[in-house]
């Protein structure tokens, strides 16, 4: 938001959002983020680490690009930066999964071969490599927080095939069962995005569609799996004008069948399983995993968070004026 104290600047603060245990409402803090010019901009990503804890990583890609971690609720920063450091054997409670490049070492993404896991660490906001990780091709694709039954996933393809496959790890990451999904394609397409609900596992398929008009997050097909990831049955295979054809973030799985889906143009919700859907009139929206449940971004500062996929906490959160920057 706008410097407050220097309106004519045009430099803008960057904050963070910060609720304290037992506290009834959000406050602001400030960022450790360096003061910009308005038309500048800044990009960021700000990892949640657990209680009081929390890592600001500055946009710029590659292991130099800088860091802050707090471990005090955002009162005080500690710089650092995002190269990864040693190996760790599990993910301890609080953690991120992320990635960075193995091959060739330290290598921006846009010229790396091969993605390795690696562990963001509540206790020093470090990146630490992940010692055992799932044979999923070369550029895993991690969930960066775990499941509510504690289950860790990542995408990619399955290394005999070449097609769409997902694993899982019950154990914080020290074993993992790799299972492939029914694809309808023989390409692995481009990633998948699981959620984990309490009668079942949904995989959604993205990646370029045949047919149909062009969409920007395109939905191949969702699967669901009653056996908590071991096997998989395709439920929906995206045609090329039957809605759903797209996906923002994560399916949204609630109990007896029922799932919905974040499309661009609209949500849409099905009764059994994936298989047939209804549209929805309360439009679309971004759907992630958080560690209170799955918060979904309908518009700008509106907010909603769900622990079983039927009932919604709304709240705002970080409004200011939209004329400031």
């Amino acid at each position: 938001m706008g410097d407050q104290a220097a309106p004519e600047s045009g430099f803008c603060r960057q904050h963070v959002a910060v609720l304290d245990a037992g506290a009834r409402e959000w406050v602001l803090r400030r960022s450790p983020l360096p003061r910009v010019l308005g038309p500048e901009g800044i990009s960021a990503n700000l990892l949640p680490l657990g209680p009081g804890r929390a890592l600001v990583e500055e946009g710029g890609a590659g292991p130099a690009a800088r860091t802050w971690f707090t471990q005090d609720g955002g009162r005080s920063w500690r710089a650092g930066e995002q190269r990864t450091v040693g190996t760790t054997p599990e993910i301890p409670e609080g953690a991120v999964l992320a990635t960075d490049c193995a091959d060739p070492a330290e290598a921006l993404p846009d010229a790396c071969e091969r993605d390795r896991l690696v562990v963001v660490s509540p206790r020093d906001g470090r990146r630490r490599a992940l010692a055992r990780v799932p044979l999923l091709g070369a550029h895993p694709r991690p969930q960066g927080q775990p499941e509510p039954d504690g289950s860790w996933w990542v995408s990619g393809t399955d290394p005999l095939s070449g097609r769409a496959a997902v694993a899982f790890s019950r154990d914080g990451g020290r074993g993992w069962t790799v299972s492939r999904l029914p694809s309808p394609a023989v390409d692995p397409g481009w990633y998948t995005a699981v959620a984990v609900g309490k009668d079942a596992v949904y995989a959604a398929e993205m990646g370029d569609l045949k047919g149909g008009e062009p969409v920007k997050n395109p939905m191949r097909a969702l699967h669901r799996s009653v056996d908590g990831g071991r096997t998989w049955q395709r439920m929906w295979t995206t045609g090329p004008s039957e809605q759903p054809r797209t996906l923002l973030g994560l399916p949204v799985p609630g109990p007896g069948g029922r799932v919905e889906i974040g499309a661009e143009l609209s949500g849409h919700r099905s009764a059994d399983g994936g298989r047939t859907f209804v549209r929805l009139d309360d439009g679309s929206h971004h759907t992630r995993r958080t560690p209170l449940g799955l918060l979904r971004e309908s518009s700008r500062c509106r907010y909603a968070l769900t622990a079983d996929g039927v009932r919604w906490s709304e709240f705002q959160l970080a409004c200011d004026d939209p004329g400031r920057g």
